[in-house]
């Protein structure tokens, strides 16, 4: 084995390569010492016989991960779901990893605002009770309507957080969308509305979805009885895709032109922005559309979402861009 040309080395880097021989069963089967077998093996390498490439199943999740920092400011938390996995299913494995980003985000005295809706009645199923102290829990918007109350269902979710962190629950009693935005300012005015908006304003961690006005799984605001035929008319002319927090929001981002936006009595994309930690849960191919427009917003520094939503969102920003 003193010829160390191309042809001496290729049989020892088939072998243990290709073939899956051990050095010692090489050495043994050419009659030269282990260590010479290894010194060929790097050779063969070195002289680009042998080319190693190492397949990091995560790295997509990473690239993506990369883009969502690069191009929102978010981070963003992917969840592989397997493909082709029904919508139901999907959420739920989102809603375990938001659950547990959630718990760890949360702390002793820490205000914790949550917008109702399907996404985080589904975290609220997933959270562990962690034994924490002064913890408050509050609503990011109203969720009465013209024909109930909306109040039990949005009461029950803000319970169970508060439960799983030995915490208040302060239900912010007010419907999602007033009649008349004359309505609201003078509800705004109320001493006792500014004291439940000024707690809200003091969140330190918020939670909560995106609603899609077209998702497969559709939203609660959009399928109880919030928004009237001439209100998602007229949403649809204005080019709205979906919602956070009960605020109607564009593609681009843009809200604030939007007349059903000075009815809502959730938080804007403007007001959020002063929380110091905002986790948006979302899920589902069909919301790639609300979900740029939550981020073009501002609204998020974390975002929790499965592979494929991720890459939709992706790929509808800029076609034909690289993930991987």
């Amino acid at each position: 084995m003193a010829d160390k040309s191309s042809e001496s080395l290729l049989p020892v880097a088939r072998m243990y390569y290709v073939q899956g021989e051990t050095m010692d069963a090489i050495a043994h089967h050419l009659n030269v010492s282990r260590s010479t077998v290894s010194r060929l093996l790097k050779e063969a390498r070195d002289r680009g016989l042998v080319r190693v490439t190492i397949v990091d199943p995560e790295r997509p999740l990473g690239r993506m991960a990369d883009l969502f920092q690069r191009y929102f400011n978010v981070t963003a938390h992917i969840v592989q779901v397997r493909p082709g996995a029904s919508s139901v299913f999907r959420l739920d494995q989102v809603s375990r990893t938001a659950a547990d980003l959630l718990a760890s985000t949360v702390q002793d005295s820490d205000t914790l605002g949550v917008a109702w809706g399907t996404t985080t009645s589904a975290i609220a199923a997933h959270l562990r009770p962690r034994d924490l102290h002064g913890v408050t829990v509050i609503g990011l918007n109203g969720g009465a309507n013209h024909q109930t109350t909306g109040l039990p269902y949005v009461g029950s979710i803000l319970h169970r957080f508060a439960e799983a962190f030995n915490g208040q629950e302060q239900l912010l009693a007010l419907p999602a969308f007033f009649d008349d935005p004359a309505t609201r300012e003078a509800m705004w005015r109320e001493q006792s509305t500014q004291h439940i908006l000024g707690v809200r304003g003091n969140c330190r961690v918020a939670l909560f979805g995106v609603g899609g006005l077209h998702s497969e799984l559709q939203s609660h605001v959009y399928a109880s009885n919030y928004l009237s035929e001439d209100d998602l008319r007229e949403l649809r002319d204005l080019r709205v895709v979906g919602d956070v927090c009960t605020v109607m929001i564009r593609e681009d981002g843009s809200f604030r032109d939007i007349p059903l936006n000075d009815r809502a009595t959730g938080m804007t994309p403007r007001e959020l922005q002063s929380i110091p930690r905002r986790i948006c849960v979302v899920t589902g191919l069909s919301k790639a559309s609300p979900i740029l427009g939550a981020l073009r917003a501002g609204v998020a520094t974390d975002l929790v979402i499965d592979q494929e939503t991720a890459r939709s969102v992706l790929t509808r920003m800029k076609p034909g861009i690289r993930l991987i």
